[in-house]
């Protein structure tokens, strides 16, 4: 029986790892539930799944939390705070850890996963792209396991031997992530200059939270697995490859140098990657439908359009710089979405503000992780006041 905190609980990777969590009692158990600041959702949950610990990473909601948890009988430790979050995540009550805590206040919590040892299901790119040497390292040291639960990065893991081998000697060529090119693919930078928060939102195949679906939009999600990829696999960045994919049923591939390609497809449900990761090496019902190729008739490939889909291209040119770029590439981003979605910066402008705080901060050599947050923070200081100078 895996005890499984899921960081992030409310949000849509917590929903699908419940869903997966709630088909297998005999197998798994939500110990640990986390959420940011949604206590009504949060107290729902603890009744429905009855975990040891709720966790709400704002202060602020705790006593509602509690009130809620005492009107509907439920009795389990209740906790506040980042701290709390990280050391839940390290602590005794769970073995297996999902990591879908979103953007860079996930960190701490995935390097604590990390350095306890555990098996560590990553949703939280941000750790990945900030600090993806000092993660691989903490886990080096920790002894434990890390699974991506990106779909992408999932697909990837099963189709190389023994989920991440040394490329060359298993016969890489490159790695191939697919994109669905968001819900603008195909338009030009003359059509997106009045784009709305609503509309970056409306993601054709995939539901998710507004932050990582503007991110689709743009492309930036794309350009952050890339370094994701870089990471994860030890692939140099000369190897990794974006394809867009608009039927999303094929999340990624593996081209070998003898000529075979494997890809990975399947219906776009996160629940096919969770289950994976959940019960690796074994293979578990998932809820989700069997992929009809008939039905779906046709696969159609594209190669990305990095001029009007600026967000790609500065990723891989972060990647390129080394060093801390794509720390502050995020950073930037993180703040450029956020103005994005409360109306104070164009949608074009988020690729534009995230280039000038790349020039204005260029890279400094990986230290340790304080010092990423030390630059991260730098990284949003600098964005906003690009923001506050030039669109507001």
């Amino acid at each position: 029986m895996r005890q499984v905190a899921v960081l992030g609980a409310t949000g849509s990777i917590g929903g699908s790892t419940l869903d997966v969590i709630a088909r297998h009692p005999d197998r798994f158990r939500a110990s640990v539930l986390v959420a940011n600041q949604s206590s009504e959702a949060l107290a729902a949950l603890c009744e429905r799944f009855r975990p040891d610990l709720a966790i709400v990473a704002d202060p602020g909601m705790e006593a509602d939390l509690v009130r809620r948890l005492a009107a509907a009988g439920v009795r389990c430790d209740v906790a506040s705070g980042a701290d709390a979050v990280t050391a839940a995540a390290a602590g005794p009550l769970c073995d297996t850890v999902v990591a879908a805590i979103v953007g860079a206040a996930g960190l701490d919590s995935t390097f604590a996963v990390a350095r306890a040892g555990k098996r560590l299901l990553l949703a939280n790119k941000e750790s990945v792209v900030m600090g993806g040497a000092l993660l691989l390292e903490a886990l080096r040291q920790g002894g434990g396991e890390l699974f991506p639960v990106d779909s992408e990065h999932n697909a990837i893991f099963q189709c190389l031997p023994g989920g991440r081998p040394d490329l060359a000697r298993a016969g890489v060529r490159r790695l191939v992530l697919t994109a669905s090119g968001g819900p603008f693919r195909g338009r030009t930078r003359a059509d997106l200059g009045t784009i709305t928060p609503d509309e970056a939102c409306a993601h054709p195949k995939w539901s998710m939270g507004r932050k990582i679906s503007v991110d689709s939009a743009t492309l930036m999600n794309k350009g952050l697995e890339v370094i994701e990829a870089h990471h994860l696999f030890a692939a140099p960045v000369d190897r990794i490859e974006v394809v867009v994919h608009p039927q999303s049923l094929i999340h990624s591939m593996v081209d070998y140098i003898d000529g075979s390609m494997l890809a990975q497809l399947g219906n776009p449900d996160m629940r096919t990657a969770i289950s994976c990761a959940l019960a690796w090496p074994e293979r578990i019902d998932a809820g989700v439908a069997p992929l009809d190729l008939a039905a779906h008739a046709r696969l159609d490939f594209e190669k990305p359009d990095t001029d009007t889909f600026r967000c790609l291209a500065l990723a891989f040119q972060a990647l390129r710089a080394g060093g801390d770029a794509t720390t502050i590439l995020n950073a930037a981003n993180e703040i450029a979405v956020g103005a994005f979605l409360a109306g104070t910066l164009p949608f074009l402008g988020i690729a534009e503000l995230v280039e000038r705080v790349l020039e204005e901060l260029p890279a400094e050599p990986v230290v340790d992780v304080q010092t990423l947050v030390e630059r991260d923070a730098a990284a949003r200081r600098s964005a906003r006041d690009v923001l506050h100078r030039a669109y507001c």
